[in-house]
C-alpha cells in the first residue's frame, strides 16, 4: 500500500476541489495513484447527483456574459441561498454562462454538452459541484439574444436577469430599459404584442363591472368608455405603455421616441419561478427523526 502523505492530499485537493477527508479516502482507494483518485472522485460526485436529483432547488443565482451585441443569461439553482452564496457554486455559475455564450447553445439541455476551458463538460462540472456543496443544482434555463442592435444585458442583486435588445439609441438608453424590465417585469412588449383573447377579455369583464344605467348609454359611447379602460389595462401589460423608472413623468414609448430608439424585445429571468419551493418544518422533521 502506497503511502498517503499530506503533498499527494493537497495536491489532489488544488486539482479537485474536494475536501480533505474525501481527497485522503479518494487517495487510499486508489493506492495512492491520484490521476486514478481524481477518476474516483469525479465518479463519486456522478452519484451523488444521481441521488439528489429529485430536490426541490428553487434558489440558486442568474449568470451572465456579453460580447458586443451576443448576450447570454442562465439561471442555475441550489437548494438554499446560502449555497448560492458559496464561491464553487458562484465559480461554476460564472463558468456556464462563459460557456452559454461560447458554444452558442440554444437551451439548457443543449448547455449540457459544452465544454468549459478545465476541459470538462458543464455537466460533469455540475456533478464535482453537487459533490462540493451537498446540494442539488441544476442549470434550468438559458436565453440568449445575438443581433446586430444594441443589447443590453442587466442582473439584478444575482436574483433576476434581464436581456434586452434596441434598434437605435444608445448603450445607455438600452440598459436603461433592462433596468426598468428587471423592475417593472412587463408581460409585453407593446400594444400589439398582447394576445387578441386576453383584450377580449378584460372588456368582458369590464363590461360585467359598469352599472345597469352606464350600460343603457349609446352603442358608440359604451365602445369609447370601454376602450379606455382597455387602453389603460393594455398600458399596465406592456413595457412601451408603462412609466419609464428612470424617468416617471414619462413612458417607455415616449423615452424611446426621444432617444431615437425602437425596443425589439427583451428577456427576462428571475431565480426559482415556477418552481414550488418545499416549506419545511424542522420540528416535525426533528420529532419524526426521534422516532425512529
Amino acid at each position: 500500500m502506497a503511502e498517503i502523505t499530506a503533498s499527494l492530499v493537497k495536491d489532489l485537493r488544488e486539482r479537485t476541489g474536494a475536501g480533505m477527508m474525501e481527497c485522503k479516502k479518494a487517495l487510499t482507494e486508489n493506492n495512492g495513484d491520484i490521476d486514478a483518485a481524481a477518476e474516483w472522485l469525479r465518479k463519486q460526485g456522478l452519484a451523488k447527483a444521481d441521488k439528489k436529483a429529485g430536490r426541490v432547488a428553487a434558489e440558486g443565482k442568474i449568470g451572465v456574459a456579453q460580447s458586443g451585441n451576443k448576450a447570454v443569461l442562465v439561471e442555475v439553482n441550489s437548494e438554499t441561498d446560502f449555497v448560492a452564496k458559496d464561491a464553487n457554486f458562484l465559480g461554476f455559475v460564472d463558468a456556464v454562462a462563459q460557456a452559454a455564450l461560447a458554444s452558442g447553445a440554444a437551451d439548457a439541455e443543449a448547455l449540457k454538452s459544452a465544454k468549459l476551458p478545465s476541459g470538462e463538460t458543464v455537466e460533469e462540472a455540475r456533478a464535482a459541484v453537487i459533490a462540493k456543496v451537498g446540494e442539488n443544482v441544476q442549470v434550468r434555463r438559458l436565453v440568449r439574444i445575438d443581433s446586430a442592435n444594441n443589447v443590453a444585458a442587466y442582473v439584478h442583486g444575482g436574483k433576476i436577469g434581464v436581456l434586452v435588445e434596441v434598434k437605435g439609441g444608445d448603450a445607455d438608453f438600452a440598459r436603461g430599459v433592462a433596468m426598468h424590465v428587471a423592475a417593472m417585469n412587463p408581460p409585453h412588449n407593446k400594444a400589439a404584442d398582447v394576445p387578441a383573447e386576453f383584450v377580449a377579455k378584460e372588456k368582458e369583464i369590464e363590461l360585467a363591472k359598469m352599472s345597469d344605467k352606464d350600460k343603457q348609454k349609446p352603442a358608440e359611447i359604451l365602445e369609447k368608455i370601454i376602450s379606455g379602460k382597455i387602453a389603460k389595462i393594455v398600458n399596465e401589460v406592456t413595457l412601451y405603455g408603462q412609466p419609464y423608472v428612470l424617468n416617471t413623468d414619462q413612458t417607455v414609448e415616449a423615452a424611446a421616441k426621444a432617444a431615437g430608439a425602437d425596443v425589439v424585445g427583451f428577456q427576462r429571468l428571475a431565480v426559482g419561478e415556477g418552481i414550488e419551493k418545499v416549506k419545511e418544518d424542522y420540528a416535525a422533521e426533528v420529532a419524526k427523526a426521534m422516532q425512529v
